[in-house]
């Protein structure tokens, strides 16, 4: 049974108009359309300009690693050397001097493989600290952390020098690995993933379980911790790899130099001398230089995207 209510309205006065759940649009004024760069169109063609900004000169030193010597100037920078001779370049490029381009292949491996996942084991553990635990001075520790996160790394070059010359390190390997072991940066990443990953009421349980702070650390913290470990890896591991201005200050000898180092001498040299095969080697060996960087971001993008996301989410 339903009762139905009748509104009464006095008289003398007009009734309200009923309301509609759909409200006409509001009309946009001159002053409130979107910006052009911000439309579809516009974010679209920025994103096309930024993707031809990368690959474009990918595709130059790919395509002139194709090239002999005497297309290399003779042809198109676009277009591919008529013979095809990258198997020869590469050839030459790792039997000339010796194989002095594959001892610096090595030399960056070693400076950039295992100096980052040092640095990285040692970001990761002093994030953690600074997040996890209480100690006098934490926050002004952290502080000069962030000061040298400020601090560009050319600008450490010549006191590196002045330390490592004191210290007998200059031109041996050790001078450009212990620099490589530093890395302000990846701590405050570092805390930050602590503080995203690991709760607080997992180390408490663990903690009463007699667990100690180490193998805490070790069997719970830094697996939980793992997509932060490996984004702070990569970050360690692009920046030693492509470091050039501490090998310059701190190697003389050809033997202990980096990849980048070593393209630059022949670089310099082609330009200096007027030795076309030598510009045709620092080419192929930039190409090389390249490839371990691709396939080390492929193997591990899983972890790296998403370590790059935490947080976003809630």
């Amino acid at each position: 049974m339903t009762k139905t209510i009748t509104r009464v309205v006095p008289a003398g006065a007009r009734p309200a108009p009923e309301r509609t759940d759909t409200a006409p649009p509001a009309r946009r004024g001159p002053g409130n359309r979107p910006s052009v760069l911000l439309s579809k169109a516009g974010v679209t063609a920025m994103l096309g300009l930024a993707a031809l900004y990368t690959l474009l000169p990918m595709l130059w030193l790919v395509l002139s690693s194709t090239k002999s010597r005497e297309d290399l100037f003779a042809t198109n920078g676009f277009a591919p050397g008529k013979d095809f001779a990258l198997v020869d370049n590469l050839r030459y490029l790792f039997e000339v001097d010796d194989g002095i381009f594959l001892r610096w292949l090595l030399n960056t491996i070693l400076y950039a493989g295992v100096g980052s996942l040092l640095a990285t084991v040692f970001s990761v553990a002093a994030g953690y600290a600074f997040d996890k635990l209480n100690f006098p001075g934490k926050e002004k520790l952290f502080s000069f952390v962030l000061l040298g996160v400020m601090v560009p790394g050319t600008a450490m070059a010549i006191p590196l020098y002045l330390l490592a010359a004191k210290a007998g390190l200059v031109n041996t390997f050790w001078g450009v690995f212990l620099p490589g072991l530093v890395f302000p940066f990846g701590v405050y990443l570092a805390r930050v993933f602590s503080a995203s990953y690991i709760p607080n009421e997992v180390l408490e349980a663990a903690r009463v379980d007699a667990a100690g702070e180490f193998r805490t650390f070790c069997r719970i913290a830094l697996p939980m911790i793992a997509p932060g470990f490996v984004t702070i890896f990569l970050f360690q591991f692009t920046q030693i790899w492509n470091s050039f201005f501490l090998p310059l200050v701190m190697l003389s000898g050809k033997d202990l130099f980096p990849v980048n180092l070593g393209l630059y001498v022949w670089y310099s040299s082609a330009l200096s001398q007027g030795h076309p095969q030598d510009y045709l080697l620092a080419i192929v060996g930039s190409l090389v230089s390249v490839v371990p960087l691709v396939v080390l971001f492929l193997m591990l993008q899983r972890f790296w995207k998403s370590g790059m996301t935490a947080g976003a989410v809630k």
